[in-house]
């Protein structure tokens, strides 16, 4: 499975073995049942967590006391609470396993000790900033110009592995609608 993370390093960095090497130990295996909390909101111990296998779910709880959530990491993609990563702040958000899941995790102390270390870790922490920032925008301007229906068919198009392996209450929550919301638009769309 490391075969994974060091494919995905060398497609975002130029790194020599011994810098490899070096990314590597900074990184520890870690498995998490289905429902376990992988962080918690209101602290500084956060990690940075690429997916092997499985799905991690990002949330916060808004101010209506429900769970909101913000993004989905998948097999060979990284998922942490970002803003606590650039901030150095403690999280507003959790983590989630919502599926058994195989985790690389390096701790954001680790993870920015890595860009004095290793010159060329900074284009990969650039890139993964890049593709956050893209993600997020697209996200926000889903939620703020579509309608739930919109946002669903948008879901399907761009990232249907979300509808086909969590559950609607899941997607629900991605779509910012209620389960009964999402049961309709899914019933008027399959007749």
């Amino acid at each position: 499975m490391v075969e994974q993370l060091i494919d995905y390093i060398k497609k975002h960095t130029s790194v020599n073995h011994q810098e490899l090497d070096i990314i590597l130990s900074k990184f520890t295996f870690e498995q998490y049942n289905k429902g376990i909390q992988l962080t918690e909101a209101n602290t500084d111990k956060q990690k940075l967590y690429f997916v092997c296998h499985g799905c991690l779910r990002i949330y916060y709880i808004n101010e209506a006391g429900v769970d909101a959530t913000r993004y989905f990491a998948f097999e060979n993609q990284f998922a942490t609470a970002l803003v606590s990563l650039i901030s150095r702040k403690p999280s507003e958000e959790y983590i989630q396993a919502l599926e058994e899941t195989t985790v690389y995790a390096i701790t954001h102390q680790n993870f920015l000790l890595l860009l004095d270390e290793i010159p060329s870790w900074e284009k990969f922490y650039r890139h993964y900033l890049e593709i956050a920032y893209l993600n997020n925008t697209d996200r926000l301007y889903t939620l703020s110009t579509m309608d739930a229906s919109k946002r669903y068919e948008e879901l399907l198009n761009q990232n249907p592995e979300v509808v086909q392996r969590l559950p609607n209450k899941m997607v629900a929550s991605y779509l910012n609608i209620s389960q009964e919301t999402l049961s309709r638009i899914k019933t008027k769309i399959w007749k």
